[in-house]
């Protein structure tokens, strides 16, 4: 996921929201149109934005038996960065 899809919903969302005065569609207004889509542009960069900065947690867990039948368990974590976004 990258940032061109929330800031552009935000763009079409404020031209809405500015460039039209008391347009209807409907029962709709289109300037109430326009700040619900600068809304939703907003949440989605929010978590865009969360979801990339967080670090990635994989735990791997080994159970090892010796020759007298007694069994030992060893854990790892390992934590990664998150992969880049997809150039464009």
């Amino acid at each position: 996921m990258g940032f061109g899809g929330p800031i552009g919903l935000i763009v079409v969302g404020l031209v809405l929201s500015f460039a039209f005065t008391e347009q209807q569609v409907g029962p709709l207004r289109v300037t109430a149109l326009g700040w619900i889509l600068v809304l939703a542009g907003a949440l989605w960069l929010v978590l865009t934005i969360i979801q990339q900065n967080t670090k990635r947690r994989h735990t791997t867990t080994a159970t090892t038996t010796d020759a007298a039948g007694r069994q030992a368990s060893t854990q790892r974590t390992t934590e990664s960065d998150p992969p880049p976004p997809p150039a464009v």
